[in-house]
C-alpha cells in the first residue's frame, strides 16, 4: 500500500499518467498478512474474540492500520537520519574548534 496526496478529487487519466510515471519511485509499506474467516462459531464467543482483538489491535480498517504502520517505519528512519546528521554535526563543530586552538597555540 502507498499513499499519495493529489489535489481535490483528481481526475481517473490524472492518477493513471501519475501511476504510469512515477510506480518505480513510489514506496509500499510491507505486505501483512490476513485472517481466514471461520463459519459457523458461537455469536457470544465471536463477540468476545472481537472484543480482545479490538483491544490489541486497535479500531480502523486494515489500509488505515497499514498506513499507521507505515508511518511508524518512516518515523523511525527519519529519527535514525536525523541521529546522524546531528552526530556529523557534532564532530565537525569539535573538529573546527580544535582546529582554532591549535591555531592559537602555533604562535608561541
Amino acid at each position: 500500500m502507498c499513499k499519495v496526496t493529489f489535489g481535490a478529487e483528481p481526475k481517473d487519466y490524472e492518477v493513471y499518467e501519475f501511476v504510469l510515471k512515477n510506480y518505480y519511485r513510489l514506496r509500499f509499506s510491507p505486505t501483512v498478512a490476513t485472517d481466514v474467516k471461520e463459519a459457523g462459531c458461537n455469536s457470544k464467543r465471536v463477540q468476545r474474540e472481537v472484543r480482545k482483538q479490538v483491544q490489541n489491535i486497535g479500531i480502523g480498517t486494515k489500509s488505515q492500520q497499514v498506513l499507521k504502520l507505515q508511518q511508524e517505519q518512516l518515523k523511525t528512519e527519519r529519527k535514525i537520519v536525523s541521529r546522524e546528521q546531528r552526530e556529523a554535526e557534532k564532530q565537525r563543530q569539535f573538529e573546527l574548534k580544535q582546529q582554532k586552538r591549535k591555531e592559537k597555540h602555533r604562535g608561541r
